[in-house]
């Protein structure tokens, strides 16, 4: 693959240790992704800010990555969001130990590299002026609402992806960048009315439940929606994408609202499937809607009410501030700031000259900027069960991050109980274990002994391992599904629930879930709490940045699947030279 002449240079160390590294990446993700060459990329957006997400493997990275001083980003890059409000410590009452000067150090590694601190999950919104070209961009929700609503075209990153490409300028030209990878692979026939916020999050979030370990869906799920409002504004565009992109779909299709789809349509305007069908066919009905807000409505004692995530749009903050105000006018309070509301550091500007912000602290609310409901931590002596409207503040609330129980319901819902404590009166519920249909698994035992012949990095021209493979044919999710302290996988359901990848081997289709997932598992690496290697059946942008910048022994294009043709336990050697990794079974597992 023919390299442009300044990653070439980048490469060969000619601008530094720092852009060296970042180029090694870019190179790395393209040989192993195959792709078409390289592109050049008009901005990035970097993930992995918050001390609860990246922990002491971003920080440590970080440290390594700036340390030389000669690297700074060549193209427009934002930050996501921290994991507090820096002027508002004393109202989030934080536990963690020395938690804002890690905060602080993390941001600060960040500026000296270039990046441009926003603290904002929402570069759509008021965050980029262009919306068009290409963009390189690290977290999953913006990945979703640019793809759909706007010409910048994405893949869905990784946090040390994006910045390799904020720090050379080019990313690999593979994935969406490809139109004829931008293809809907499931229909969605909605059937009901969808009045608020929340419901167009319910929709997006039930989509991603919906899909099944045994769909074609090489990109993530891509739906095309049929029967949604003619009009939709900004913030119910923002929560249907933000919830989808909770099962890693970069891109949906609404029919009226968004391009039309690349499909056929007939004389009567029926689209047609695509090549190969469709993985699946949706419908989405009033029961649907009623059954998962019956299973997420709140039942014992609400601790806190958070709104905004991803952060408050100021549609979304006038929403509240005009609920509040119906309060308010009646002389009632918000007792203990039980509602938080997040959101970026320009909109927080907006609200505060057209009044909301004052209209809300003066009921009793705390808004909080450069922060989000999923990335911060809560004084559990506080605050154990919460309520939002958002399904992507659950799906995170739920997970790794923080384990709280998350109840749902619209903004209307959640500012009454703001108000009046004794709405769901009792006691807290307990966060209850929930297996997903995508953890279902169609493994079968496998006999006899063979040999898989695959790729492996550039990078890693020669490596040898042996020990016993961990395998599941279940993606995983370092962030939300393995401790980052002990490396133990800890979601019900999994086939590895309960097993430490420390010093396996460890085979999964693919990583799935957030973008900062590459900074959980270089903190396991760091702490020794690792793998021995890792093997992908898809190629994985959230697992081989980490591989390829610690030199992780990484396979990945097997001539079989190493999924479904190893057993777990099985006793094998890894090899790789000259970019061909060979697995051997060398004893199945009894």
């Amino acid at each position: 693959m023919e390299l442009p002449p300044r990653l070439s240079a980048q490469l060969n160390g000619d601008e530094g240790p720092t852009r060296q590294k970042a180029a090694r990446l870019v190179v790395d993700l393209a040989i192993t992704a195959n792709a078409s060459g390289f592109i050049e990329v008009d901005h990035a957006h970097v993930s992995g800010v918050s001390v609860i997400t990246g922990g002491h493997g971003l920080r440590r990275f970080l440290a390594d990555l700036s340390s030389s001083g000669d690297g700074k980003v060549v193209i427009p890059t934002t930050l996501n969001s921290a994991g507090c409000d820096k002027e508002k410590m004393e109202e989030m009452d934080i536990e963690w130990p020395d938690f804002l000067e890690q905060q602080f150090e993390i941001v600060q590694a960040y500026d000296a590299l270039g990046l441009e601190a926003t603290l904002s999950c929402t570069p759509y919104d008021r965050g980029i002026e262009q919306e068009e070209g290409v963009a390189s961009w690290a977290e999953s929700n913006a990945v979703c609402f640019s793809n759909t609503w706007t010409s910048l075209i994405t893949n869905r990153e990784s946090g040390l992806s994006a910045l390799a490409t904020a720090l050379t300028g080019f990313a690999p030209k593979w994935g969406l960048h490809l139109e004829s990878n931008r293809t809907p692979n499931i229909r969605v026939q909605v059937e009901c009315e969808l009045h608020t916020l929340a419901d167009w999050s319910v929709l997006g979030d039930w989509i991603g439940k919906q899909v099944l370990p045994g769909w074609k869906l090489p990109w993530g799920p891509m739906p095309f929606i049929q029967g949604l409002p003619e009009k939709a504004t900004f913030a119910r565009k923002k929560a249907l994408t933000a919830a989808a992109a909770n099962y890693g779909t970069p891109m949906l299709w609404a029919e009226g609202l968004s391009q039309d789809p690349p499909l056929k349509q007939d004389e009567d305007g029926a689209w047609s499937a695509p090549d190969g069908g469709w993985q699946g066919e949706l419908t989405f009905t009033a029961e649907d809607l009623a059954s998962r807000y019956a299973d997420l409505a709140p039942e014992g004692q609400v601790d806190l009410v958070v709104i905004g995530c991803p952060q408050a749009s100021l549609e979304e903050i006038r929403i509240t501030a005009s609920t509040v105000r119906s309060y308010a006018e009646m002389g009632s309070k918000i007792p203990d700031q039980r509602l938080w509301v997040f959101t970026s550091g320009a909109n927080y500007d907006l609200a505060l000259a057209d009044g909301s912000i004052e209209l809300l602290e003066q009921a009793g609310a705390v808004i909080l900027k450069d922060t989000c409901p999923e990335v911060t931590p809560y004084n559990r002596s506080k605050y154990n069960h919460l309520l939002t409207n958002s399904l992507k503040a659950e799906h995170y609330l739920t997970s790794g991050l923080n384990r709280l129980p998350t109840s749902v319901a619209p903004i209307q819902k959640c500012v009454a109980h703001a108000f009046d404590p004794e709405l769901s009166s009792g006691e807290r519920p307990q966060l209850a274990a929930k297996a997903q249909p995508q953890h279902a698994s169609n493994k079968t035992p496998q006999t006899g002994l063979l040999t898989l012949r695959g790729e492996g990095l550039l990078s890693q021209k020669e490596f040898s391992v042996r020990g016993r493979a961990m395998v599941t044919d279940v993606p995983i999710t370092y962030l939300g599904y393995v401790n980052r302290d002990t490396g133990v996988v800890e979601e019900f359901g999994h086939p590895l629930d309960g097993r430490a990848i420390e010093d396996t081997i460890l085979m999964y289709p693919k990583g799935s879930g957030s973008t900062v997932a590459p900074y959980v598992l270089m903190g396991l690496l760091y702490t020794g709490k690792g793998p021995k290697a890792i093997v992908n059946s898809d190629v994985c942008p959230l697992t081989l940045p980490a591989c390829s910048l610690l030199n992780l022994p990484y396979g990945h294009a097997f001539d079989q699947d190493p999924c479904m043709n190893i057993n777990d336990g099985d006793l094998i050697e890894m090899t790789s030279l000259d970019g061909v990794v060979h697995i051997k079974v060398l004893e199945r597992a009894s």
